[in-house]
């Protein structure tokens, strides 16, 4: 690692204490991540966690290009790693220029074959830059954007721009996580562009559930276009970019994956100094940030929840009347809050959500639920219950809420793997874990003990 990235890394490993944040989610000040061995905690699993590949710098999320080939970015240096048989190649398939100050960077990454015109699509978001780290200079970055390359010839080429976001309202909760969708659509979680450490808060719109304030903008919501980059329909009514809305009311995430038995999405968000959740995400879901965090059923609360085109729900306007009959004649949403399925009371700072669909972990974990935690190294395995809107919970969790730290301990599957950023699951059908361990890049792979080489 060369200086600039190591004076960078200090700076922002530094505010976890100053600001109880980190350089991707929220954290609590309280919590430090194991420095021992990595271990499955699970007695009766039969699994053991090996180290898969290393070398890397900040890495912030990774996909599969195939069978041992595996795409890595990395949030500062701006480039697109490739490891191919356990080793990290040396020069990038790509490097772009990002802004790097706190939560921007170089963050997410998904990949589709198009089989049909035997393509490769690699998708990137990133908060783009003239130079690198030139908001570190306090100069703006030039948007957060959404990329679509091709993978030709071991590299990315032909880039076409897809999305382009404001990201000069904070230097936080950029979001990032990208995903494929069983309907074939690109998926994007963009956080509420707000610097939490600010007294004064310098960006709300009406998709952070403040009435009256700025029309949305592309940020605190899950956003769905095309690969194209089109937009796919209109949940919510309203204007440009209401259309690219899939859900909103979302702080911050990094994490969001599909069901692959009911194609639902879900994802994992991150609260301020209390409140991290995972939530199922139906079609038109808010997610009651900044009214809400974490469980609430408090009428008074719940009323204050903005719907689209921007009224309140508790609006009973003639206008508003209006409007509701609208959505309902055209099927529009208008936005429908739920509560969590999770709740961690106490902050685990959670990241990377993936459903494991496959057996080669065992039977017992098929298309079972995992969540990675960045400021413990812990994975939490979830159980989901029969109509897979929720998961099997027992004792003090059944209220679906950790009140205390240590009550999850009953959900954690695996420990000491640092800071995880991402997980994937290979086309071998190991979990895979990105992760961050002292200043090193690694990858780790769960996989059973007797595949273990002697």
């Amino acid at each position: 690692m060369n200086e600039k990235n190591l004076a960078v890394l200090a700076l922002i490993l530094s505010s976890v204490v100053i600001l109880g944040t980190s350089p991707l989610p929220g954290m609590s000040q309280s919590v430090t991540p194991s420095t021992n061995e990595p271990t499955i905690v699970d007695p009766n699993s039969n699994l053991a966690i090996e180290k898969y590949a290393g070398g890397l710098e900040f890495p912030s999320s990774m996909a599969f290009l195939g069978p041992d080939d595996i795409l890595v970015l990395e949030k500062n240096s701006g480039q697109v790693r490739r490891i191919v048989n356990s080793t990290l190649l040396q020069e990038p398939v790509l490097d772009v220029q990002v802004a790097t100050k706190d939560e921007r960077g170089l963050l997410g990454i998904a990949v589709n074959k198009d089989n049909q015109n035997n393509a490769t699509f690699v998708f990137l978001y990133f908060t783009e830059s003239s130079r690198d780290g030139d908001d570190l200079d306090g100069i703006n970055p030039l948007g957060n954007r959404l990329y679509r390359y091709e993978f030709v010839g071991g590299k990315l080429v032909n880039g076409k721009l897809l999305l382009d976001l404001s990201a000069i309202e904070a230097s936080h909760h950029n979001g990032g996580r990208i995903t494929i969708g069983p309907d074939g659509n690109v998926y994007l979680v963009v956080g509420d562009l707000q610097d939490p450490g600010q007294t004064t808060l310098t960006h709300l719109t009406t998709a952070q559930n403040i009435a009256n304030s700025l029309y949305p903008d592309g940020t605190s919501g899950i956003l769905r276009v095309t690969q194209d980059g089109e937009p796919v329909n209109n949940i919510f009514g309203g204007r440009y970019p209401m259309e690219l809305y899939y859900a909103y009311g979302i702080r911050n995430s990094f994490g969001i994956d599909f069901d692959p038995v009911t194609n639902n999405l879900w994802d994992t968000e991150n609260g301020p100094d209390f409140g991290d959740e995972v939530n199922l995400v139906e079609p038109g879901f808010n997610s009651g940030w900044r009214r809400i965090q974490g469980m609430e059923e408090a009428p008074e609360q719940l009323s204050l929840l903005v719907r689209f085109p921007g009224l309140s729900a508790r609006d009973e306007s003639l206008v508003g009347r209006l409007q509701e009959l609208w959505f309902g004649i055209t099927g529009i949403s208008g936005g429908v809050y739920s509560n969590p399925e999770f709740v961690w009371d106490n902050t685990i700072a959670p990241t990377a959500i993936r459903f494991l669909d496959s057996e080669a972990l065992g039977e017992r974990y098929l298309n079972d639920l995992f969540v990675a935690s960045y400021s413990t190294g812990y994975i939490y395995h979830f159980e989901p219950n029969a109509d897979r809107t929720g998961f099997v919970l027992e004792g003090d969790l059944a209220d679906g809420v950790a009140d205390e730290f240590n009550e999850a301990d009953q959900l954690v599957f695996a420990k000491n793997l640092g800071r995880i950023t991402d997980m994937a699951v290979g086309p071998d059908g190991y979990l895979y874990i990105l992760a961050i361990h002292g200043v090193e890049g690694i990858i780790y792979r769960i996989i059973p003990t007797a595949n273990i080489p002697d």
